[in-house]
């Protein structure tokens, strides 16, 4: 695929485990039209399973675009962060860091780790879905992602 089309309609992986959030990031999309599937998982290790099609995620779609929360329950952000930039088969799904963190260190060690954006969340609904607005215009509109691997 050279280039993405409003065909495409890559999946879209949140990780987050604020149950406020996740509906946010619902609401945004559906008021922006954005058609592409949207998959929650709530923590760190659900993320990974889900990426690696382990126990329940065994028919998972593989996302086109990561968007991720650093403050996880049982494994951090980063760790999936980390993990998922290490991993051959994952490593070209872009992950955009969604969190409410503003520490200078957070920030750059998410770069360190080769996330993609960081984006720190607005509180206001109308701001942050403004922002999954521009995530979803950005990466499916304007980039062009690589080919879906396994």
């Amino acid at each position: 695929m050279a280039a993405n089309t409003p065909g495409d309609r890559l999946p879209i992986l949140l990780v987050e485990d604020s149950p406020t959030d996740v509906m946010m990031t619902r609401e945004a999309l559906e008021y922006y039209r954005v058609l592409n599937p949207l998959y929650v998982v709530d923590d760190g290790v659900d993320a990974m399973e889900y990426l690696r099609r382990e126990g329940k995620h065994r028919t998972a779609p593989r996302p086109g675009l990561i968007i991720l929360d650093l403050n996880l329950p049982r494994k951090s952000g980063r760790e999936v962060l980390e993990d998922v930039k290490k991993d051959p088969d994952l490593m070209d799904i872009p992950v955009i860091v969604l969190t409410t963190s503003k520490s200078e260190e957070d920030i750059a060690s998410s770069y360190r780790l080769h996330a993609n954006c960081y984006i720190t969340k607005p509180v206001d609904f109308n701001k942050f879905a403004d922002v999954v607005h521009s995530i979803s215009n950005f990466w499916f509109g304007i980039v062009t992602l690589p080919q879906a691997g396994p």
